[in-house]
């Protein structure tokens, strides 16, 4: 797919999950006023809700696209999460998207909402949450998911897609089967691409939005040296399949096992390995890294932040537009 046939894939930006609230107008706006396509939204437990985060950045801009990245499943009642969805989109018709996962396995357990089989859950509330925003009545009669026969009383004329928030192989195929596209964790790589492409399936209409962190400046060093630390997290086990795929994936676990922690893991990096694993480098590099995700399958490439303070940020960023 080539999105509105530019030649290139959408270019958005995340919103962090620990941007103050007081700071979240300015950031959505300048994202904006510098041309990103669209912002996504984190739902980190415990920070910011995902609905209140949405509804806001719609109001406070123009026509910015904005992207639920991800609501987890077990999170809300399908019904609820439906009501809230066709009311954003019929305020703002065509500028949402919604992507819904798992969540992190620790915090839902935490919150004491882990199901015991995650995948059957995210199975039925795609098909279901699809269905209700079509403005179908639905009676349902799932493992987890019982509705009778309930409607939306104002389903959306344009509904949003639905996309599967998903990294391991069986979520990928139930991706494929019955979600509309796929929201990939970063980091997103050509390889991996690859990999997720044979997995979700032949469906040339099924969207892959890639998250990466992503670092601009003139000096690469210096742009490495922002997305350091937040690439230590690819030495933990729930990042394998992003990594598994990568002809150094032996050597990275090598490295992994051998240094203390995840700060000393995340400094011993190969430049290589950093240039391949993130956005980064001086802005033709950046683009050139972004172009060849697009000829990878991604339709939407979303950069993650890595620098200290914020809208600065979105004016660095901006450069790879």
């Amino acid at each position: 797919m080539d999105p509105g046939g530019t030649g290139g894939p959408r270019i958005g930006v995340t919103v962090p999950a620990h941007i103050p609230p007081a700071g979240f107008v300015a950031y959505v706006r300048r994202a904006e006023q510098l041309g990103f396509h669209e912002v996504w939204l984190v739902e980190d437990c415990f920070l910011h809700g995902a609905f209140s985060q949405a509804a806001t950045a719609l109001a406070a801009t123009t026509s910015l696209h904005v992207g639920l990245g991800i609501i987890p499943a077990a999170a809300r009642n399908v019904a609820f999460a439906a009501m809230e969805i066709s009311t954003l989109a019929g305020l703002y018709p065509g500028r949402l998207t919604v992507g819904v996962g798992h969540g992190m396995p620790d915090w839902l357990r935490q919150a004491g909402a882990w199901p015991s089989s995650p995948l059957t859950l995210l199975d039925e509330y795609l098909r279901v949450l699809r269905r209700l925003l079509a403005g179908e009545h639905v009676d349902f009669g799932g493992r987890y998911i019982r509705l009778s026969d309930v409607r939306l009383g104002y389903p959306p004329a344009e509904p949003p897609k639905v996309l599967a928030g998903v990294r391991s192989p069986r979520s990928l195929r139930l991706a494929g089967q019955v979600a509309q596209g796929t929201v990939l964790a970063e980091p997103v790589t050509p390889e991996y691409l690859a990999f997720v492409r044979a997995e979700t399936g032949p469906d040339e209409d099924h969207e892959i939005v890639a998250y990466n962190l992503a670092s601009v400046d003139d000096d690469p060093g210096v742009a490495r040296g922002r997305v350091r630390g937040p690439l230590a997290v690819i030495g933990e086990r729930d990042w394998a399949p992003h990594t598994a795929v990568l002809d150094f994936a032996t050597d990275l676990v090598t490295l992994r096992n051998g240094t203390e922690s995840s700060g000393a893991f995340a400094a011993a990096l190969p430049d290589a390995w950093v240039d391949r694993l993130a956005i980064v480098g001086t802005p033709a590099t950046a683009r050139e890294q972004v172009r060849s995700l697009h000829r990878g399958g991604a339709d939407r490439v979303v950069l993650i932040p890595a620098y200290p303070d914020l809208l600065p940020a979105l004016d660095s960023l901006a450069r790879v537009l």
